[in-house]
């Protein structure tokens, strides 16, 4: 009889040791899909500000290209040109 108890109270205290176990490891997955995320998200913002830039400095060459070869005509010339 006093075997099937120290048993039983083994069992219970595996069954406990595994499932704290299992709750840090679920614990640091999660810490560990967090700064994952916060690391790309970071990432992603970097890019997106990278590509905001390049686009702001195109349009920028773009817009005094437009001005320095505007001849007075609206649109600009390249759509006002006759072709013989």
């Amino acid at each position: 009889m006093a075997w099937r108890k120290l048993l039983l109270v083994s069992c219970f205290l595996a069954a406990l040791l595994l499932t704290t176990e299992n709750r840090q490891k679920l614990w640091a997955d999660e810490l560990r899909r967090e700064y994952h995320e916060e690391q790309r998200n970071e990432y992603e913002n970097f890019v997106e500000e990278q590509n905001d830039e390049q686009e702001e400095r195109s349009r920028e060459a773009i817009e005094q290209w437009r001005q320095w070869h505007y001849d007075g005509l609206y649109p600009s010339y390249l759509y006002n040109r006759h072709h013989i």
